[in-house]
């Protein structure tokens, strides 16, 4: 059952303190499932519109394809950690494919990618950086594998 993670991110690619943060978290997740970080960099020409469109082209053909499209937005659906480590193992079981989510840059996700995805999530109605929304959702799929395995990591809510 051990599909495939992948995330799709578009912004600044430097080693740092993020990076640092991030691959914590994807060696943990990687003990238990399969996951790859394909960052995507697009020149800054043109205008904002431009610039936004052409990175949800790269997002996507990036994408493993076939693969289950979610796209990270302000306007999708809020779920707490044991809905989505659900909604991860209920994927996991029943799509052959990997799993692919998509972060956009300081621009947000082209409006293609977000209605192109199969799921669109929120962290929330608050802005988040691009850095910071990768770093949530790393620790958020390390939180659902540890729902799910049942690794002590996670406590529940009373």
């Amino acid at each position: 059952m051990s599909r495939e993670l992948v995330i799709v991110w578009a912004g600044r690619h430097q080693r740092g303190p993020w990076e640092a943060l991030c691959d914590d978290y994807r060696k943990r997740i990687a003990r238990h499932v399969p996951i790859r970080d394909l960052p995507v960099k697009v020149k800054n020409t043109g205008d904002d519109l431009t610039r936004r469109r052409a990175e949800g082209e790269r997002l996507v053909a990036t994408a493993p394809d076939p693969s289950w499209h979610i796209a990270l937005d302000s306007r999708g659906r809020s779920l707490d950690s044991e809905a989505l480590a659900d909604k991860l193992t209920q994927l996991r079981r029943e799509w052959p494919h990997p799993i692919t989510f998509f972060i956009g840059s300081d621009l947000g996700l082209a409006p293609e990618v977000v209605d192109g995805a199969r799921d669109v999530l929120s962290f929330g109605p608050m802005t988040l950086g691009h850095e910071l929304a990768r770093l949530v959702l790393y620790e958020q799929l390390y939180r659902s594998l540890s729902i799910e395995l049942g690794i002590n990591y996670h406590r529940r809510q009373f």
